[in-house]
């Protein structure tokens, strides 16, 4: 009955491999915008450079990319080692419940960009991205609402705490996407 409506084809390594992306970009976005001032330095003045800000709009997409490369081919990987077809009733409902709030937190983020309120782009990705996973959730594994609660509350911390958007950032989409991906993992791949 479970696998009629959740996706079991999630693979665990997928978020650990995601995880990693999210890291490197994150160095390479620390590179680019902090260095050498220590990360966790409190920065007052927000990037205002149109360059930049395009550079790291293009880090953040190339992270996205891979991890959703990397997802679905996983996925796909191991719908066919069980057996199934990754592209079925739930694996819809699952991509509708994710995109909605994923589609719409993308585009207030790009009108935030848009309108020189860089300070909360950082957290608003998070935000909205636990809220794309808890609405997804009832197709998921349950450690899937889990994350997305902990993806929000660690946004709204951000929010409360600027400057160390990037940190945030890092901890949201590297660290517990590492962390969950092992759980995943352990509990589900073997």
């Amino acid at each position: 009955m479970e696998r009629s409506v959740k996706f079991v084809s999630l693979s665990g390594l997928s978020g650990i491999l995601a995880g990693c992306y999210a890291l490197i970009g994150a160095a390479v976005a620390y590179a680019l915008v902090q260095y050498p001032i220590f990360p966790l330095n409190f920065r007052q003045e927000s990037i205002q450079d149109t360059s930049i800000i395009m550079k790291l709009l293009v880090i953040a997409f190339v992270v996205l990319f891979a991890s959703l490369i990397t997802g679905y081919s996983l996925a796909a990987r191991k719908a066919t080692k069980l057996g199934g077809n990754i592209w079925n009733s739930t694996s819809k409902k699952l991509f509708i419940n994710l995109s909605v709030p994923l589609l719409t937190g993308g585009v207030f983020i790009l009108f935030l960009l848009f309108y020189g309120h860089f300070g909360i782009a950082a957290p608003a990705c998070l935000i909205f991205y636990g809220l794309a996973l808890v609405n997804a959730s009832p197709n998921l594994f349950d450690e899937f609402r889990y994350l997305g609660y902990t993806e929000i509350i660690l946004g709204l911390i951000s929010t409360a705490l600027p400057g160390y958007g990037l940190i945030f950032w890092a901890i949201g989409f590297g660290v517990l996407h590492i962390i969950y991906g092992a759980m995943m993992f352990k509990k589900y791949d073997r």
